[in-house]
Parts: C-alpha cells; structure tokens; sequence
C-alpha cells in the first residue's frame, strides 16, 4: 500500500475537483431546468436543498465511518457514489427523479469534502499544512471553473442533459488513482488504541466539556459560513440570467472567470494563514466577504458584472482555504472525523435553508436582495470562530498523546 504524501495529495486534489463539477453542475442548469420542466424559484431552490439533505446526512455517517473504517476507504465510495448519481440525472424527465437522485448523489459529495481534506491534513506538517490545504480546495475550485466552462457551450449546443454525464467522468477517473492508497500512520495508530479502549466517538466529544464547546461553535459557525457561500453561489447564475439579462453562453465564461479567481485566491489565502495564523485570515476572509456582497449587488451592470465577478469569486470561498485546517487542528485524532464531519455537516442547516428563503425572496422581490442575506452570514462566520475558538489546538499528524480523545 501507498501512503506517500504526494500522492495523496494529488488523489483528494482530483476527487475535489471531481466534488466541485458534481456540485456546480445543478446551479449552472437551474435557469434552463427552470424554463423546459416549468419549475418556480421556490423549487428550484428544494431541489438545492435536497441536495444538500443527502451531503448532510453522508457527510455525518462517512466522518463517523472513517473514524472507524479509515479515511482512503470512505473516500473512495464517496466518489463513487457521486459520479454514479450525478450523471443519472441526465437521463431523468421529471422533477421528482432529480430531487431523489440528488438526495443519493449528496451523500457522496457531502464526504469527500471532510473526509477528503482530513486525509491530507494527518500527512502534511503543521508549518504547511493550510497552504497544503488551501490548493487542495483550489481544486474544488477548479471544479467549479471547469462545470462552468463546460456548461456555456454544452447547455446552449445540447442542453443540460449532456452536462450531467460529463460530470461523471473525472469522479471516475479518481477511482483509479486512488488504487493502493493507504491511510497515514496516526490514525492507524489512533484506531488501534481507541479500538482497544472500546469508547464511542460521539460520547467522547460530548463528554468533554472543552472538545464539546469547540464543537458546538464549529457547528454555528458552518451553519453561517454555508448559508452565506451556498446561498450566493446557487443563485448568482440565476441572477445574471435573470436580473442582468446575461445570456446563457456569457453567464458560463462570466462564473468560470469568477471562480478562476479562486484557483489563485485560496493558495495565497492558505500561505498568509500559515504564515500570520489561522484566525487572524480567517477573520479577515469573512469580514472582506460580507462587504464585497452587498457592494457587487449595489454596483452590478451587465457592462461591469464581469469585473466585479472577480472580486466575488476570489471571496467568496476564502473561508474554505482556511476551514479544513482550522477544523482539523481543533480535535485529537480519534474523533477528528466525526468531530469535523459532524460540526461543519450540521451547517448544512444554513445550506438547506437559503436557497429556499432566497428563492422566496426572489418571490416577492429580486434574486439579488435575497443574495444580500448572505453578506450578514458571513460576518457572524468571520466573528465566532475569530474571537471563541483558538488555532493548533491538535496536531493531526502527531503520534502518540494526540491519538487518543
């Protein structure tokens, strides 16, 4: 078995680009879905949180089992999972198929995200492990670029339909790469002994009354933090198409360039964090964020949205260059995936509701104030983490006394 850090790196790199087209592909096809299946705003928004009720619920249970099975195992299925589901829906032809199929497809999705970039963290050094991280999430970047990318040309030329069974393809290509990986030496250490003591993850983060406390914030500040990033990146497309009168084909290279910015954000992002600490960019990040949202909204024209989608692309997931390492520092290695699995899927609470509640917005309003929402959430993202929980509190490639909780 393999367990060099470099190919990991590159395996969760390629399984986060894969999660990032899988994940983006739904929004980029809204607007169209929207017209030929006939579905209102407030649908189209359930059909997000459906799912993100699947990529909560798989993202619980795989940071639990990886805890108990090992991290390369559960990331496997993860992927497999996802690519399966996601390019079934390019077959489906009612409303109901898709929101079903999206449930089973976001159990994968939701996991490889924790339990991806807990991989990474238990075999990189503590001195470079966020700019380790920070390109890791580049990649889920990446992601996004490339289902824009994609989406601009398939959906005008063949429709949506086409762009569902490409998605499948790199989740696939993932699962070859990952053959002969291995998990890092500190959780089989840590599996070792926690096996012997015959505890219960869950009971042993509740118990403790610090571990408990970092926890409970963890999961406020993820349902914030998701509220505000899912929110506005699920209706950005709608509201370019909608709002600005952006054609299907510009929306496309319009949210690619936009999340370009991101492939060069989160690497720097990752290295201030490394270099100045995790909270004081993490501060930062969210603050910057929540200002940048209202003042795109304020200022948007069909002439200018392009340059300003830069500013917004390279902010608004600034937070996850930071999130993976200053979560998976904040727990001892034994519980570490059900810990950073728990907390930041119980903000899929935030995920869930803000398409629905932007959409009713959208309502009896405009798509862009019910955007406006999320500057507010990344603000309380910025501050609970920044002011109530420290950085480094555990080293996740530590042998030893940080193996057990």
């Amino acid at each position: 078995m393999d367990n060099k850090p470099a190919k990991i790196i590159v395996t969760v790199i390629l399984a986060m680009i894969a999660d990032g087209i899988d994940l983006q592909v739904l929004a980029l096809a809204l607007p169209t879905l929207m017209t030929q299946l006939g579905i209102s705003p407030v649908l189209a928004g359930l059909l997000w949180t459906y799912t993100l009720i699947g990529m909560g619920i798989g993202g619980i249970g795989a940071g639990w089992a990886s805890d108990r099975l090992g991290r390369v195992r559960v990331t496997w299925w993860c992927v497999l999972i996802f690519s399966l589901f996601t390019g079934m829906i390019g077959f489906c032809t009612e409303y109901w198929q898709i929101a079903v199929i999206r449930v089973v497809s976001g159990l994968g999705i939701g996991a490889v995200y924790s339990v991806g970039n807990l991989l990474v963290a238990e075999c990189v050094p503590t001195g470079r492990r966020n700019t380790v991280l920070s390109v890791v999430m580049a990649g889920w970047s990446l992601g996004y670029v490339i289902a824009a990318l994609i989406s601009g040309i398939v959906i005008s030329s063949w429709g949506w339909r086409p762009l569902f069974f490409l998605a499948a393809v790199p989740g696939l290509m993932c699962l070859v790469l990952m053959y002969g990986v291995s998990d890092p030496p500190v959780w089989l250490a840590a599996h070792q002994r926690f096996k012997r003591d015959g505890r219960n993850e869950f009971d042993a983060i509740w118990k403790d009354m610090r571990m408990r406390r970092t926890f409970l914030l963890w999961a406020a500040t993820s349902i914030a933090m998701q509220f505000g990033f899912y929110g506005a990146s699920t209706w950005f497309p709608a509201y370019l198409v909608r709002e600005l009168h952006v054609s299907l084909k510009n929306m496309g290279w319009f949210l690619a360039l936009s999340y370009t910015m991101g492939l060069f954000s989160k690497p720097i992002i990752g290295l201030l964090a490394d270099r100045f600490g995790r909270r004081l960019m993490w501060m930062i990040s969210g603050s910057c964020t929540s200002v940048a949202i209202p003042v795109i909204l304020i200022f948007a024209t069909p002439s200018n949205v392009a340059f300003l989608l830069l500013i917004f692309g390279a902010l608004c997931g600034s937070l996850y260059a930071i999130n993976a390492t200053y979560l998976s520092e904040s727990f001892p290695t034994a519980v570490r995936g059900t810990a950073m699995a728990t907390s930041y899927n119980v903000g899929r609470v935030g995920s869930m509701v803000a398409p629905v509640f932007i959409g009713w917005v959208a309502t009896g309003c405009s798509i862009g104030a019910g955007i406006a929402s999320c500057a507010a959430a990344y603000l309380v993202t910025a501050l609970l983490p920044g002011i109530f929980i420290r950085e480094k509190m555990h080293d996740p490639m530590e042998l030893g006394k940080d193996s057990g909780a």
